[in-house]
């Protein structure tokens, strides 16, 4: 009973700490070619067929015709099928030695970052997910560069960070990707968001101004064919290689992007005490 009632007031508490957030990524968007209808076969005449004019059987004499192509060229053939197996069997026991000798083929990485609260990031915030283009890995890219951007200009007001990274194939990386983002929209009420080409907003949502509230919390999320370094325990400056490792995603190895942050209404801020609540895995930087 006493456990049950535990957990109810542990809820509550949640419940109450949650103010209002905002969140902007996706999937890269490509979309599939339609479908092609198969047309007639073409029909081509059929030629005659043409037959020596010289009377007599042909003779074929073997050995060395001018024609003969010899035993040289296909000992080069050989050679270079052989270099080529050494070169490929070098390159996989040299991958084999890295910091994932597993093989994963992809990683995903979360970044926490809470910081004294400012009118002005919150503005940005919004501006950035309202303006992203959501349905290409270029603009998710750009979305991870632009935040990376504020995030390191916004450094002296940084408080506590968290930083995981895990790695795995691509499906196994979109998952936990998925699964943090969920974590990551339980921790508010979502007022904003721009998921995949998608904007919803609650414009009824009553901005709960608090004193004592100080901290805004900002998150990003990338999934990458990179294999991303972990940076743990994290400190600022392993913070700081954190948001550089994010924003060196490219068009081509990005899988998936999100960025959220709390509160997202102009006014709201978190509390200690909130901070802590909602996000007990934080560490002092």
């Amino acid at each position: 009973m006493r456990r049950f009632l535990w957990a109810l007031l542990l809820v509550l508490a949640l419940a109450l700490a949650q103010k209002s957030g905002g969140g902007v990524g996706g999937r890269p968007y490509s979309p599939s070619p339609p479908p092609m209808s198969p047309g007639p076969a073409p029909v081509f005449p059929t030629p005659a067929p043409s037959y020596p004019s010289y009377p007599g059987p042909v003779v074929v004499y073997p050995g060395g015709g001018g024609g003969s192509l010899g035993i040289v060229p296909v000992l080069v053939v050989l050679g270079l099928v052989l270099v080529t197996a050494y070169m490929v069997r070098g390159l996989r026991q040299a991958g084999s030695h890295g910091p994932y000798p597993d093989g994963p083929t992809a990683s995903v990485a979360r970044l926490r970052l809470a910081l004294l609260h400012r009118p002005l990031v919150q503005r940005t915030l919004r501006r950035l997910a309202e303006e992203a283009d959501t349905t290409s890995a270029k603009g998710l890219a750009d979305l991870l560069d632009e935040a990376a951007l504020l995030l390191l200009r916004e450094e002296p007001a940084w408080r506590f960070g968290d930083y995981q990274v895990a790695a795995g194939s691509e499906e196994e990386v979109l998952a936990r990707f998925d699964a943090w983002m969920l974590e990551e929209r339980s921790k508010y009420q979502e007022t904003f968001r721009h998921f995949e080409g998608k904007k919803h907003a609650l414009e009824a949502y009553p901005a709960q101004v608090e004193p004592g509230g100080r901290y805004l919390v900002v998150s990003l999320l990338l999934a990458d064919r990179r294999l991303l370094p972990p940076q743990s325990p994290l400190t600022r400056s392993r913070a700081r290689q954190a948001l550089m490792d994010l924003a060196g995603s490219s068009s081509f190895s990005l899988l998936a992007a999100y960025l959220s942050w709390t509160p997202e209404r102009e006014g709201e801020a978190l509390t200690e005490e909130e901070l802590l609540l909602l996000y007990p895995e934080l560490e002092k930087l």
